[in-house]
């Protein structure tokens, strides 16, 4: 009897952590509305490492959708691979403003924190990625795995 209830309990728990893992990604803010094609292209760029190209796209998108949390944060990471810092400061903050839960603007926030040697900032990061990502996730592995090697350097 009691196996029976265990089983139901551990069922629950991976049926919980299927249904949050499915509703929340890293570049996802909370719109389920078909992305633009010039956001589509600006992810794209940034996938090539086409930095400049990514931005000009993503600004576009932001333009028109001032609220698109998963724009703001891919512009973000573009000016930041160029070293653009204050640009990129201010794309995720505008990503987070809007979904104070994105865990890719929260990730790559914390990432730039490290590059501009602000670690305190960038373990404030890590600790809300470790209360939006109740199962744990992607992103506050790899920022936590940057703040080690940081550490490290």
């Amino acid at each position: 009897m009691l196996i029976k209830y265990v089983m139901a309990f551990v069922m629950s728990l991976v049926l919980v952590s299927a249904v949050m893992a499915a509703g929340s990604s890293s570049s996802s803010s909370s719109s389920t509305q078909r992305k633009s094609v010039d956001y589509e292209n600006g992810v794209k760029a940034v996938n090539s490492a086409d930095y400049i190209k990514a931005i000009k796209l993503l600004s576009k998108v932001v333009a028109a959708k001032p609220k698109d949390a998963d724009a703001w944060n891919y512009l973000g990471f573009s000016n930041r691979k160029l070293k653009r810092f204050d640009q990129a400061l201010d794309a995720y903050q505008k990503a987070l403003a809007i979904n104070p839960k994105h865990r890719g603007a929260h990730e790559y926030l914390g990432e730039l924190y490290l590059q501009t040697d602000d670690l305190a900032n960038a373990r404030k990061h890590l600790k809300r990625l470790d209360k939006i990502c109740f199962f744990g996730c992607d992103e506050y592995d790899d920022l936590k795995a940057a703040i080690l090697a940081y550490e490290n350097q």
